[in-house]
């Protein structure tokens, strides 16, 4: 059987990601999930994750980057789905950005709760830094990290709680009559390195209704330079 080439509607790179994730349990993420949708969780523990990142180079298939389009800042609070189909995905509680045109059309065609915000990241050496503040909603996040410079950038090991977290290529929305929408991501595994110490301090969870509170530690840090992805078009599901 030939194996089918997925269509790409879409290309981006997604550079400097932070992946900070908690360990929630399952019945109080549950609470915030749609109907149809049920948590996934790893050895039995739910996870909540909050992800600043660079996403780059931002266009459909048939046109080049455009600057001051093409270039802007995100930090996702997302969590681990199953659909009543079976299918896998990310949940995405909210998704900010910086750019109030990627904003608008992300919510209009992807039906994802995208939020406008004040978003700041600086990568000096080892050092990485992201803020961010909504301007109308309630959340914010200061973020200091040390990345190991002595480790090696490896991928996930097959059945580790690395790969559980990190290789997510489907994502679901919803559309306002309440039906899913499944999307799927293309890229290669990414490549990560350990976090040494970190600061943060952030209400964007609470914002969004689930129980981190300020000042706790994440239970599962790591740092990737990133990925080039190509975008398949949303799917009814």
């Amino acid at each position: 059987m030939t194996r089918q080439t997925p269509k790409i509607v879409g290309n981006q790179s997604w550079r400097n990601l932070l992946f900070v994730h908690w360990r929630v349990a399952p019945a109080e993420l549950q609470l915030l999930l749609p109907d149809g949708l049920e948590i996934e969780t790893y050895d039995g523990t739910a996870w909540l994750g909050l992800v600043p990142f660079s996403m780059q180079k931002v266009r459909p298939w048939w046109s080049p980057p455009v600057p001051g389009i093409s270039w802007f800042l995100e930090t996702n609070i997302r969590t681990y789905v199953r659909h009543a189909s079976g299918q896998t995905g990310v949940w995405f509680l909210s998704l900010d950005a910086n750019h109030r045109l990627a904003v608008s059309i992300a919510r209009t065609f992807w039906h994802l709760n995208y939020i406008y915000a004040s978003l700041q990241m600086t990568v000096q050496g080892d050092l990485l830094n992201y803020t961010g503040t909504r301007g109308q909603k309630p959340g914010q996040y200061s973020i200091s990290a040390n990345i190991d410079s002595s480790s090696v950038s490896v991928t996930a090991a097959k059945g580790t709680l690395d790969e559980f977290l990190l290789e997510r290529y489907h994502l679901f929305a919803q559309r306002p009559d309440g039906r899913f929408l499944l999307g799927q991501v293309h890229h290669e595994p990414y490549r990560f390195q350990q976090v040494v110490n970190s600061s943060i301090s952030q209400s964007m969870t609470t914002a969004q209704g689930c129980p981190i509170m300020l000042g706790d530690p994440p239970d599962h840090i790591v740092y990737s330079e990133g990925v080039d992805v190509g975008v398949s078009p949303l799917q009814l599901h």
